[in-house]
């Protein structure tokens, strides 16, 4: 299973090798190492004075990283978010590149131990670290019903959240929820199927897992966190697969590179200049859709630090 896992095809991997520029002699984090497929190739194109920074808070990711990884001197491993990058003393004479490919990884998915699909029975967990925090069982069986309904509208963007917190406060009443297969099934009585090739509870468990791990905040402080490591020129690539992600790195890129707007008859507003420059964003071509379902989805997304 875990060489099945290694060898799972990485989402746009010609063009995030491609958007990095890598230099023979620079220093990349990988901020999700997942099964390594990214880092992998980025490892193969560095030289001997090369670094390459493996991150990762799922520590099943960062068994993998070490099994695979840890006896190539060039490469350096910590189980921590990557929102945590700039605390890592590895990162403090500087990135060349930081690479992060959000959201939950096709291993994570295809475990039902972890809780993260509403295809399989298993535990109702969904945390990406399953030694730290609440899991989904927990949080519903203790989280009111307007938190709830909040949860899945601004994380899920689930415009019958609502229905859906207040069957889950009543079905809790009675049993409280357990299984990823209890709640798939609850939402699915509830909602019914009302969008084409979506299951749905697509939204409920998206919206869940986001919240249980705050995906969104760890994202702007990771993002904030490769800013202030990357050296001029240094190049920032990030994945998102679905809106909310994209929205936040979209924001983020053009907040850096953006001029206030001076207006006419008032005076011109101060500001420091640009940071970033955006290189604009790419998806999946015909062919790995074709082949990798999982890309369907994806945005990249590319800057690059001013000098």
């Amino acid at each position: 299973m875990a060489e099945a896992e290694f060898t799972h095809a990485p989402v746009m991997l010609g063009e995030v090798i491609e958007a990095l520029q890598i230099q023979p002699e620079g220093i990349y984090l990988d901020g999700t190492f997942g099964r390594g497929g990214h880092a992998r190739e980025v490892l193969q194109r560095l030289g001997s004075k090369g670094r390459l920074l493996l991150m990762d808070r799922d520590p099943a990711a960062i068994e993998q990283a070490r099994k695979v990884f840890s006896a190539d001197e060039r490469v350096r491993i910590r189980h921590s978010n990557f929102a945590e990058m700039a605390d890592w003393a590895e990162t403090a004479s500087g990135l060349d590149g930081v690479f992060l490919d959000l959201g939950v990884s096709s291993p994570q998915l295809d475990d039902a131990r972890r809780g993260f699909s509403f295809q399989a029975e298993g535990p109702l967990d969904m945390r990406m670290d399953p030694g730290t925090g609440r899991s989904a069982a927990e949080w519903l069986a203790a989280a009111s019903e307007s938190e709830i309904a909040d949860v899945l509208w601004r994380h899920g963007e689930e415009r019958l959240s609502r229905r859906i917190a207040r069957v889950i406060v009543e079905r809790r009443a009675e049993q409280p929820l357990q299984t990823t297969t209890q709640l798939a099934e609850l939402v699915a009585r509830t909602i019914g199927h009302r969008e084409r090739n979506k299951h749905p509870a697509t939204r409920t468990f998206q919206a869940l897992r986001i919240h249980l791990n705050d995906e969104l905040g760890a994202l702007e402080a990771g993002l904030d966190a490769a800013l202030s490591r990357l050296k001029p020129g240094g190049r920032l690539v990030v994945i998102s697969f679905h809106s909310l992600e994209d929205r936040v790195v979209k924001r983020f890129m053009r907040g850096q590179v953006s001029q206030p707007i001076n207006r006419r008859n008032l005076p011109p507003v101060d500001a420091p200049p640009p940071v970033l420059d955006a290189l604009g964003k790419r998806f999946a071509s015909d062919a790995e859709l074709r082949a990798n379902p999982r890309s369907r989805s994806a945005v990249m997304r590319v800057a690059e630090k001013r000098a």
